[in-house]
């Protein structure tokens, strides 16, 4: 049975969080404080996390970055009542997967959920034959460690930025839609949420292009999506 572990210190919302996860049929734990999260997410080996960033304690950005600097991958999906671009973009930079924000409907948390633990279970299982080393440009992909190098030196991606430069890269200069990307990449479609991947792609420039007014490898198709130019 998938464990899920929700940090959030709104009870009713993680009294509501932890039914219909249970409905869904994964093991829940609940931790109402930023320390007591940090602490359950370290010893109870959860599959997702699901994270506020608003805690008493230790605010969710705190949280996530104690794990990815940790090294633990488990995926994270943050739930926060701000919709601000700045806070959703922090979140990702400090190795967030996905985001919803307050309020939000049970049915798209349950099926961002759904393609999290999807991805990570792909993610875990054994790989398809592909080049160990993949070039564009400075810029280096080390696909049996994951790593990406730029003029020699380790770029830090999240998870997610990880996987859409390897979607683009697979794709050999094909340009790949929003929705086929958030489809491969996060497991899921829906076109309002295509911003998921305009943000990413704009995280994955700004570490790995050296103009971002004029990029010149990672590219935006008009009205079709983006495609990778070795």
């Amino acid at each position: 049975m998938k464990r899920v572990l929700v940090i959030e210190d709104n009870r009713d919302l993680a009294y509501g969080l932890r039914n219909n996860l249970e409905i869904e049929g994964y093991e829940v734990d609940v931790a109402e404080d930023g320390p007591n999260g940090l602490l359950r997410a370290r010893t109870g080996a959860p599959d997702l996390i699901i994270l506020d960033l608003m805690l008493p304690g230790m605010d969710g950005y705190r949280v996530l970055r104690a794990l990815r600097e940790e090294g633990r991958r488990t995926p994270v999906l943050i739930l926060t009542a701000r919709g601000e671009e700045a806070d959703k973009v922090r979140g990702l930079r400090l190795g967030a997967d996905d985001y919803v924000t307050k309020p939000f409907g049970v049915l798209e948390l349950l099926a961002r959920v759904e393609a999290l633990m999807r991805r990570a279970s792909v993610a875990t299982s054994a790989p398809e034959a592909e080049p160990l080393v993949e070039r564009f440009g400075d810029v280096e992909v080390q696909c049996a460690s994951r790593t990406v190098m730029r003029h020699g030196q380790p770029v830090p991606l999240t998870p997610k930025e990880y996987e859409l430069l390897l979607a683009l890269i697979r794709r050999r200069g094909a340009v790949a839609s929003r929705v086929e990307l958030l489809t491969e990449v996060w497991g899921y479609s829906a076109a309002v949420l295509s911003r998921t991947v305009d943000t990413h792609v704009a995280e994955l420039r700004r570490k790995l292009e050296d103009d971002l007014q004029a990029p010149r490898h990672i590219l935006t198709v008009r009205k079709a999506g983006y495609r990778l130019q070795t």
